[in-house]
């Protein structure tokens, strides 16, 4: 079977990924956030509608270049909307049932690009054109699995990179080091479900991500675990253990997940979910962030930003809109 395609009721993927685990065979896998409609892909049975790309493994030749300049407006949704659900969600932090949750919103773009034509310009260590369906340009590693050690890198934090002394405005601010301090602290929990020996080994450090309008500053950690020397016996029971990704959900993860689907206007379907492949070794794998899909004829683009006590609605309104982009280089 080349593929197996979630109904929304069965795990035949944790099935299939321990079987194609245990067997050594090479896969892809493409979970998405509701765990409704997952797929996966013998490595030599990918449909050619399709690409995808881990660091430096891809399927796919693509020109990189802009052809023509690129038109990217923006139409998020209104302050009063995100106001409503913002307030919402900090009363549900006031009241203490969580104090960290990535809150979400869709945003309609016009663009002059097709779908495959972004996916082209756009550079990110992990990419997916997915049938003219979505596409996504991630940043975010999920896990690595490499000789018997699995990594995360939790990224919270971000700043515009022209802000005068940037880096040290965003390492030295409070709200973002309480977050990333809960982040870190749920990923190496999530890790201590599925290994032993979970250590950080780099504890926020800064990439820099440049975008349609100007360059960013991320900020990310290395958490490491030791497997069980059968781990590749039991990939989906792995991915099913620590899913969904806690940069994208929040602290305490179940609730925050609960909340999190009553306060956000829509399903996230793909968006925040993960994909990754296994090259019958070693597994990569990335959140399915800076994601833009084709929905009812639109082009929607998903993004949103962590909200504790601290936050500030204007600041994390703006922020969800500045997330809004296609990330540029000279790599794809």
């Amino acid at each position: 079977m080349s593929e197996v395609k979630n109904n929304n009721k069965s795990l035949d993927w944790v099935l299939q990924m321990n079987q194609m685990g245990s067997e050594r065979l090479p896969f892809i896998f493409i979970l998405d956030y509701e765990l409704n409609d997952t797929h996966i892909f013998k490595i030599d049975q990918i449909p050619n509608d399709i690409y995808y790309k881990f660091n430096d493994i891809k399927n796919y030749q693509l020109r990189g270049i802009k052809s023509k300049p690129l038109i990217f407006d923006k139409n998020p949704i209104s302050e009063h909307i995100y106001k409503k659900a913002f307030l919402k969600l900090k009363s549900e932090i006031y009241f203490g049932n969580t104090f960290l949750a990535n809150l979400t919103f869709p945003t309609e773009i016009e663009t002059n690009y097709t779908l495959k034509e972004l996916f082209d310009i756009s550079h990110a260590k992990y990419k997916l054109y997915f049938k003219n369906k979505f596409i996504v340009s991630s940043p975010e590693t999920f896990i690595q699995i490499k000789n018997g050690k699995v990594f995360t890198f939790p990224m919270k934090g971000t700043i515009d990179a022209s802000i005068k002394d940037a880096a040290n405005v965003i390492l030295s601010d409070v709200k973002e080091t309480a977050e990333h301090y809960t982040i870190v602290d749920l990923l190496r929990n999530d890790l201590s479900m599925i290994a032993t020996q979970v250590v950080v080994n780099r504890f926020r450090y800064i990439d820099e991500l440049k975008t349609t309008t100007n360059t960013l500053l991320q900020v990310s950690s290395e958490i490491e675990g030791t497997l069980s020397d059968d781990y590749a016996c039991h990939l989906g029971d792995i991915f099913k253990t620590i899913l969904p990704a806690g940069s994208i959900t929040g602290a305490p993860k179940p609730k925050t997940q609960s909340i999190i689907n009553e306060i956000e206007i829509d399903k996230r379907g793909y968006y925040t979910g993960v994909f990754g492949i296994f090259d019958g070794q070693n597994v990569d794998s990335a959140v399915m962030i800076r994601f833009i899909e084709q929905k009812n004829n639109k082009m929607i683009y998903r993004s949103g930003c962590g909200i504790t006590h601290m936050s500030e609605m204007d600041t994390e309104y703006k922020e969800m809109i500045d997330k809004v982009y296609v990330p540029l280089g000279r790599k794809h």
